[in-house]
């Protein structure tokens, strides 16, 4: 789950990153070529694997109804259900949203680069690699959670020596 959470950040930073892109530099978005575009959102669909969009509007789901079942209790059901219908309005939304994480991508990379890109993506290695990224991605955050850990306490007291070395007692 933790390598969900680190996508669902990414999630956040993109979509920050795409609202002020969105704002900053409208026309810069517009001049992209389709193909450019066409090749980013290809990328995009062959590296979704953790359902991104998904994962966040039941996030959003939840959120919205533990807000309304604190407040009334007594409209748990209905707010249930109500909670569903909306996440299925809302389904139609994951296009919209991929296609802006596709200009964020077709405003960084060529259209060469993003074709050796899919071109990767696409390979079964590419494939491997992007089945893999969420529990690697996990693994990798409890790797540095222990590194950190560890090291953490090693640092702080070589400070606090180099400190006590300078004659300055914590």
């Amino acid at each position: 789950m933790t390598g969900v959470m680190m996508r669902l950040k990414a999630l956040v930073a993109v979509t920050a990153s795409v609202a002020l892109m969105t704002l900053s530099g409208s026309a810069t978005a517009q001049e992209l070529p389709p193909e450019q575009l066409a090749l980013a959102r290809q990328y995009i669909d062959l590296t979704d694997r953790a359902s991104i969009f998904e994962i966040t509007m039941v996030e959003i789901g939840i959120g919205t109804m533990r807000q309304i079942v604190q407040q009334n209790p007594e409209l748990s059901e209905q707010a249930n259900t109500t909670v569903g219908e909306v996440l299925e309005e809302f389904r139609s939304r994951k296009s919209e949203l991929l296609d802006q994480f596709a200009r964020v991508y077709a405003a960084r990379f060529t259209i060469e680069e993003l074709q050796e890109i899919v071109t990767f993506y696409s390979s079964p290695t590419g494939q491997k690699l992007a089945q893999a990224n969420t529990e690697v991605n996990s693994e990798l955050q409890t790797v540095m959670q222990v590194f950190t850990n560890n090291v953490r306490p090693e640092f702080f007291a070589k400070v606090r020596a180099n400190l006590r070395a300078k004659g300055i007692e914590l």
